[in-house]
């Protein structure tokens, strides 16, 4: 089946180039709040943050058809030492904006994921009461819904769309699909890898939302694009898509991921806008992470 997918650079609280309900699945993962090794200083205060969210949904709730599904994949920030209630606070504005919060999914990283500090290691050298602080290996992938889906739908759909939407059952049951806790390997800071510097989340985790979320030839949005793995994945899987990214300089690696270039050989239609509330952030951000990585690497203490 061919498909189109629309990506735009500018700022996904105007999403002017979506018709209302039109969504039929949102997922994405928005900028962690000021994570020292990913998004250093990218917002003035905690509050800024949280605005983007607020504006955004309101926006979202336009464009998501009823019934529809929006899913974010984020988790709660430590930032000089204070923790952010990032989960929490998401949950409350999408509840407020007049969204469902329909479930919980835990996204579990492997034991051996690590990133730069390690928060464990404070009671190692201190072995008394008061120095605990675990290390942190999972994610929170929070699903909301805008009404109730109307059933009759599926009836109406033709039998050649139900059935390249059916889901495999064998693959449900040997993945745990079933659980509200998905085991799935993050994708590692390594170096040379075509994500490198931004934190993408795996393809695994927008394959199955797209899977359980949406019938072949609907239309999957992700207003923090990234990478552009959710546009990627719905390719893939025959689905269309609308992708928001407002730092231009992650241009090349979108382009590289979805395959811009062999779209031509797929038949497959993908259209770039660049607007001008675009802006060039990675150089700077990328600037901040190494003076991060400098002050671990002096052996410093790094704030819990």
């Amino acid at each position: 089946m061919k498909t189109w997918h629309k990506i735009i650079f500018g700022d996904c609280r105007n999403m002017e180039e979506i018709p209302d309900g039109s969504i039929h699945l949102m997922v994405t993962s928005p900028p962690y709040y000021n994570a020292p090794f990913d998004y250093p200083g990218l917002f003035e205060n905690y509050e800024e943050f949280l605005g983007l969210i607020r504006d955004f949904a309101r926006e979202l709730y336009r464009i998501l058809a009823p019934g529809r599904i929006a899913v974010y994949v984020t988790d709660d920030m430590l930032v000089n030492g204070e923790k952010f209630p990032v989960v929490a606070d998401i949950t409350k504005i999408m509840r407020d904006t007049g969204f469902r919060y329909r479930d919980k999914i835990v996204w579990k990283k492997p034991e051996g994921y690590t990133r730069i500090s390690r928060r464990s290691g404070v009671i190692k050298q201190h072995p008394y009461p008061m120095y605990f602080y675990p290390d942190n290996l999972q994610e929170s992938i929070l699903i909301f819904q805008k009404g109730e889906f109307d059933y009759s739908y599926v009836k109406q759909l033709p039998s050649e769309i139900k059935e390249r939407s059916k889901i495999n059952l064998a693959e449900y049951d040997e993945k745990k699909w079933n659980l509200t806790v998905w085991e799935i390997v993050n994708v590692l800071p390594l170096p040379g890898r075509l994500e490198e510097g931004v934190a993408a989340f795996p393809e695994e985790i927008p394959r199955r939302l797209i899977k359980l979320f949406t019938f072949v030839g609907e239309t999957v949005l992700d207003p923090f694009l990234g990478s552009g793995t959710t546009t990627k994945v719905a390719k893939e899987l025959g689905r269309n898509s609308y992708g928001y990214e407002i730092d231009l300089e992650l241009n090349p690696m979108i382009c590289k991921k979805v395959g811009v270039e062999q779209s031509t050989f797929t038949e497959d239609k993908i259209e770039t806008t660049i607007r001008k509330d675009a802006k060039k952030l990675r150089t700077s951000l990328e600037e901040k992470v190494k003076k991060q990585k400098s002050v671990t690497k002096a052996g410093l203490r790094v704030r819990i």
